[in-house]
């Protein structure tokens, strides 16, 4: 078994791993042991009350982050005519249709996030292989498939995220950078279960944020208390 590096079990030393934080308290501490270099992405990982065995329990979606995402995004636009010059104006970094379906089948791939008019998705799907996996299929559930292709490069240059559950119920969605304060960590964290509260199927019974937790990108995770989450809507 890998040993842990001295910085991790420094970290783990200052986590109550049977405690479940309140939410701004996890951030706080989580900002506190992001020890390393770079500057570390801050990810919430949330268990949903849902079976995604069943289709209309599949949770999926976006939200834009009020505080952005911290590090600019590269936008892909598969677009042309006036929907490509009105992704241009919007602040694509690349535009057009065929010859980036032909770079990326060459193994281009130096892009962040991808849109595109529903016209082109049948041109697109030639490389639904190669983008799906790694999470850059234009998708019409995370409005990157659309005509209004303008406001979908907006949004995702603001700092827009798109999530979806997994097999077993997990959300795993970025809101931030270790650099971002407290507060900016909380508006975007709070942006995040508000989307994920509108989109609770009405199938799903019982709890529906089973399990919460936080962490940074080489820090330990943080149980966050649910009902804690919950009390910033019922105020």
């Amino acid at each position: 078994m890998a040993r842990r590096g001295k910085h991790m079990r420094s970290a783990l030393a200052e986590v109550d791993r049977n405690h479940r934080y309140g939410l701004e308290e996890a951030l706080r501490l989580v900002k506190e042991l992001a020890y390393t270099k770079f500057d570390e992405s801050v990810d919430l990982a949330v268990r949903l009350g849902v079976n995604p065995r069943h289709a209309d329990q599949m949770v999926r979606g976006s939200v834009v982050l009020p505080g952005g995402v911290g590090r600019s995004i590269t936008v892909l636009a598969f677009a042309q005519g006036e929907k490509a010059k009105e992704a241009e104006e919007a602040g694509a970094d690349y535009v057009g249709a065929d010859e980036y379906i032909k770079k990326i089948q060459d193994g281009w791939l130096e892009f962040d996030r991808a849109v595109a008019t529903p016209d082109l998705m049948g041109q697109v799907g030639k490389i639904g292989k190669i983008l799906g996996p790694r999470g850059l299929m234009p998708n019409p559930k995370a409005g990157s498939v659309t005509f209004d292709v303008g406001r979908a490069v907006k949004e995702l240059k603001a700092g827009k995220v798109e999530f979806r559950v997994d097999k077993v119920g997990i959300v795993q969605v970025p809101v931030g950078r270790a650099s971002f304060s407290v507060e900016v960590l909380l508006e975007n964290a709070r942006a995040v279960f508000e989307t994920l509260l509108g989109l609770k199927p009405a199938s799903a019974k019982g709890a529906y944020f089973r399990s919460i937790s936080v962490s940074a990108t080489m820090g330990p995770g943080l149980g966050i208390d649910p009902l804690d989450v919950m009390s910033f809507f019922q105020r």
